[in-house]
């Protein structure tokens, strides 16, 4: 179940990348400034750095085997969790909004950076980033083995 969520966790961080690099390609650190980008950088990088802080402690977990360590990485995907739903509450209205007829004549240059992430990335960042965190908090509580 270890190397299961460790697989999980890679596929959700190469969604996660893939989301980073268009928020970043499409002006999501510019917009910051104006206020048109929803996700807050300081959210979205937080949430980047404690998962990836978490994937280290868990490949140091894989290799040493104590118990502390999957805690630990369990712990620290919580705060990843709690920021990347914050994240999605306020990726959901800039989604809609690019569903909706453009009849208030905004420009596609006046758009969110997230705008553009494709809805089955998010939708499968969520999903594995789901099934990663149970099968952190299984291994850590020692149900299904390592």
């Amino acid at each position: 179940m270890d190397i299961a969520a460790l697989i999980t966790w890679l596929v959700t961080a190469l969604g996660g990348f893939y989301m980073l690099g268009v928020w970043i390609q499409r002006g999501g650190v510019r917009q910051q400034r104006t206020g048109t980008s929803r996700l807050p950088a300081p959210v979205l990088f937080g949430h980047f750095a404690l998962a990836a802080a978490g994937l280290v402690v868990w490949i140091v977990y894989l290799a040493a085997d104590r118990t502390a360590l999957a805690w630990t990485a369990f712990g620290l995907l919580v705060p990843v969790a709690l920021l990347g739903f914050v994240m999605l509450l306020r990726w959901i209205p800039v989604h809609r909004a690019r569903t909706a007829p453009a009849a208030a004549g905004a420009a596609v240059a006046d758009a969110p950076a997230e705008r553009h992430f494709p809805i089955a990335v998010v939708l499968g960042h969520g999903l594995f980033a789901v099934v990663t965190v149970v099968l952190l908090l299984l291994t850590a509580l020692g149900i299904g083995g390592s």
